[in-house]
C-alpha cells in the first residue's frame, strides 16, 4: 500500500494558490485514474484507488498547511505504512518554475508543511517538489505562494499536472527517479517554442 498526499490550504479562497499546487497535482491523479470519491478521515479529504496490483490512498490534509503531519501521520500509523511508500507533493520555491525534483528524505528548506511532517511521521518520506520558482525577495515570499497562479504560469503549471498523472503508476511501481525524468521531459516538450520553418527563398 501506498499513501499519496498533496500539501496545501483548504477552501475555495486558497484553491488556486501556488502554495496549494500539491492538492493540485492530487485532484488530477484521482480524476485521470478513478480514485473514490471522497471521505472525510485522519482529518484529510482521503481517496481510494487501486494501481495495478497496489492499493494507494491520496490525502489532502485539511488542517492547513502548518499542520500537515499531524493528518498524514496519523494515517500512516494506521495502515502501518513504512515511510519508503509515503510519498508527499509540495510547492518549492528553490525550483524554478515547471521544474519536478525527487528526493527521499533530507531537510525542510523552511517548508512549514515539511517541517511539520518532520515532526509528526520522520524524514525518511519522499518528497516531491513542484517548482514554483522564488519571487526575488525574501519579503515577498507570503505574498507570492498566497497569490494565484497566473495566466501565463499555466503553460508550464498545465503540463506539468498532466505529466504526473500520466507517470503516476510508474512512481507507485517503484520508479519514482524515472517518472519524474519523464515528467521533466514532458514539461520541456510542451513548453518549448514552436520551430519556424525556414523556406528556402528561390535564388533568381
Amino acid at each position: 500500500m501506498w499513501l499519496i498526499a498533496g500539501l496545501g490550504n483548504p477552501g475555495s479562497k486558497y484553491e488556486r494558490n501556488r502554495h496549494n499546487i500539491g492538492f493540485m497535482a492530487m485532484d488530477h491523479i484521482i480524476e485521470t485514474h478513478n480514485f473514490s470519491s471522497p471521505k472525510n478521515k485522519y482529518k484529510a479529504e482521503c481517496f481510494d484507488g487501486t494501481i495495478g496490483d497496489e492499493k494507494v490512498l491520496i490525502m489532502k490534509p485539511q488542517t492547513y498547511m502548518n499542520n500537515s503531519g499531524i493528518s498524514i501521520s496519523e494515517a500512516a500509523r494506521f495502515y502501518k505504512i513504512p515511510l519508503e511508500r509515503v510519498l508527499v507533493f509540495y510547492d518549492e520555491l528553490d525550483l524554478a518554475e515547471g521544474k519536478v525534483k525527487a528526493k527521499k528524505g533530507g531537510g525542510s528548506a523552511g517548508h512549514n508543511g515539511i517541517k511539520s511532517l518532520d515532526a509528526h511521521l520522520g524524514n525518511n518520506f519522499w518528497r516531491i517538489r513542484l517548482g514554483i520558482g522564488h519571487p526575488g525577495k525574501k519579503e515577498l515570499v507570503h505574498s507570492y505562494v498566497l497569490g494565484d497562479f497566473m495566466d501565463i504560469e499555466k503553460k508550464w503549471l498545465e503540463p506539468m499536472l498532466s505529466s504526473i498523472a500520466k507517470h503516476f503508476p510508474l512512481m507507485v511501481d517503484h520508479g519514482i527517479d524515472k517518472a519524474v525524468s519523464k515528467i521533466n521531459q514532458d514539461i520541456i516538450n510542451a513548453t518549448k517554442p514552436p520551430k519556424e520553418d525556414k523556406k528556402k527563398e528561390s535564388v533568381k
